[in-house]
């Protein structure tokens, strides 16, 4: 059995079964759609779905809905090694990665063997269909007739970006069968060459992390159950029929729109402006054909704009120092007004500025809200943890609005930013350090484009009334931004086979560090615990604090550090290290030498 072959998005090109499988483009992206609407009644409920497929794998992929009990994606790939066989045991719960679904999809890396296997996925594929028919339909009987009776078509997507793909759940568009019901993006973001992942939403938002254990259960049903007989009168009893929709073109057509809008309806409000993007070798090319160009704004110099899994320039992510470089110094060789980067599937976004300044993290976060407050006076931004001490300020005193920082993690961020509205604590915008950022008046999907898009409107808008406004005006909205001169992250790692876990789990000595540093800052003068913290050992001191926290997902301690001097950041990992010191699983290798520097 081949592997679902992987990568950032790998292939996925879903097709009706037919006895000659048809063949697609490669893009670093993948797209599903569904679509429960009835047709006559709820016993002909259609199914329809959408993918979009790798540009370095030469792969094919099928999918139907049959007419008994059990929905199959099944994605073709060239043939790997360490694939685990269709009767292979797999637990599905380990391939949950928060609100996504994560695996290896290609073989080839020691260590690492195939997961996210073509059974796997279809019974994940499977489940899905299940799941959103359940949600839509409370009549468990009709829901069961739903799925055996009906034909299920495909909507094919081609190239498209995760924000996309929600946003194809509330496009109103009949024409091209939206909206859908439920969208799956096959992605596995920027990470390494051999993963793959799947997204999953419907019109409410995002799928959370007891949807996806809900979904690998089923999955995990359908696949044993597959695994004791034959597919093939499924394969034969397939109706579906298979539909391309240029949707990118639809999403991008908004996106124009809306910074049309933004310039009193001006066809072209971006003209002379020149502005460079750097797609990183994934899906966000499009914003510079689509988007850019239409609004008049000049393009040359853009770059990586052609999709490649194996990311031969930079890794797409506006953390990573290296993808900021190369975006900063393709706005100095352009000269451009302008610089944007996307990450791989353009969930997440950064810029810099004519002068080479770097919008992004904390400074993205201030030029967002700084923008936010001026629409919606006094609100609240939701932030993750690790966000300075000065955005505070500068939300607070500057802006006049109210920082409530919160957990790591972007669905995090987002739900309790929807949580406070609905306890009457207006708020319109929730962000991360890590690019991830979403808007109240945006269905609260954090959509890279659609960031970059509020920063092009205030560009836009400012032009009407200067027509040689740059992005200075940009730069100055985060004007007093008080910043660290040292930020660093420290990893401290948790050995989960150490005896003096004494057979409690990683999260467990996690909490028992937590405790026991709380007692140790309790006794120092020079430093004082955060009154309000959500997640971890939050600590200011010294001109600057730190967070001791433990990962979403893995057995480490991220230690952050922010600080006004090197002696000052030194002074605080001493804090940590004192506490810490005494917890003999915990590998503290990398704070030693960041202290010994």
């Amino acid at each position: 059995m081949a592997a679902l072959s992987g990568k950032i998005i790998q292939n996925a090109f879903l097709a009706q079964h037919r006895p000659q499988a048809r063949h697609s483009t490669r893009y670093p992206s993948d797209f599903c759609a569904l679509d429960t609407r009835s047709v006559h009644s709820f016993q002909e409920c259609r199914l329809r779905l959408a993918g979009t497929s790798a540009k370095w794998l030469n792969t094919i992929s099928t999918a139907w809905i049959s007419s008994s009990k059990q929905a199959y994606i099944s994605c073709n790939a060239a043939q790997g090694s360490s694939v685990v066989p269709s009767s292979a045991k797999v637990d599905f719960l380990k391939l949950q990665n928060g609100s996504d679904i994560r695996g290896v999809a290609v073989g080839g890396v020691e260590g690492e063997p195939v997961n996210l296997t073509e059974p796997v996925t279809e019974a994940i594929a499977s489940a899905f269909a299940a799941w959103l028919l359940n949600k839509k339909k409370a009549d468990g009987w009709r829901l069961t007739l739903g799925i055996t009776t009906a034909g299920h078509d495909v909507l094919q997507f081609g190239l498209a970006s995760t924000p996309a793909m929600f946003n194809s759940t509330l496009t109103e568009d009949e024409i091209n069968h939206c909206p859908v019901d439920g969208a799956i993006m096959i992605t596995a973001s920027h990470l390494p060459y051999n993963r793959n992942g799947l997204k999953f939403f419907t019109s409410a938002g995002g799928l959370n992390k007891a949807d996806i254990k809900d979904i690998l259960e089923r999955a995990s049903r359908i696949y044993e159950d597959s695994s004791h007989g034959s597919t093939q009168e499924l394969e034969q009893a397939s109706k579906g029929e298979v539909s391309n929709v240029d949707y990118m073109s639809i999403y991008a057509s908004d996106l124009v729109k809306a910074v049309r809008k933004s310039a009193g309806n001006k066809e072209k409000p971006l003209e002379g402006l020149h502005i460079v993007v750097d797609a990183g070798n994934g899906a966000g090319g499009f914003f510079v054909d689509k988007v850019l160009k239409p609004l008049g704004a000049i393009t040359t110099g853009s770059q990586f704009l052609e999709p490649d899994g194996m990311f031969p320039n930079h890794i797409p992510n506006p953390e990573d120092k290296t993808a900021m470089k190369a975006i900063t110094q393709a706005v100095a060789d352009n000269k451009a007004d302008l610089g944007i980067i996307f990450d791989t599937d353009v969930d997440r976004s950064a810029a810099v500025d004519s002068s080479g300044r770097e919008l992004n993290r904390n400074r993205l976060i201030a030029l967002m809200s700084a923008i936010v407050l001026e629409e919606h006076p006094g609100t609240t931004i939701v932030t993750d943890s690790v966000t300075s001490d000065g955005l505070t300020t500068f939300i607070e005193n500057k802006l006049g609005g109210k920082h409530h920082r919160f957990k790591r993690g972007y669905k995090n961020v987002i739900d309790e930013a929807i949580r406070l509205n609905t306890i009457g604590e207006e708020s319109h915008l929730a962000m991360e350090t890590s690019g991830h950022g979403a808007l109240k008046e945006n269905h609260w999907l954090d959509d890279g484009a659609y960031l970059m898009v509020k920063l092009l409107n205030k560009l836009a808008a400012a032009r009407i009334l200067n027509p040689n406004v740059v992005s200075k005006v940009l730069t100055d909205l985060v004007e007093g931004l008080e910043e660290a001169s040292v930020t660093v992250e420290i990893r401290l790692k948790i050995d989960q086979n150490h005896a003096d876990l004494k057979g409690g789990s990683f999260r467990d000595y996690g909490e028992a560090v937590f405790k026991h540093l709380e007692n140790t800052i309790s006794k120092d003068e020079y430093l004082c615990k955060a009154l309000k913290n959500y997640e971890g050992v939050r600590v200011s001191g010294y001109g600057g604090w730190f967070l001791l926290r433990l990962s979403l997902h893995d057995p480490v301690l991220p230690l952050n550090i922010e600080a006004p001097s090197k002696d000052d950041a030194i002074k605080l990992g001493l804090a940590v290290l004192t506490a810490v010191s005494e917890f003999p699983a915990l590998d503290i290798t990398a704070l030693n030498k960041f202290l010994q520097q």
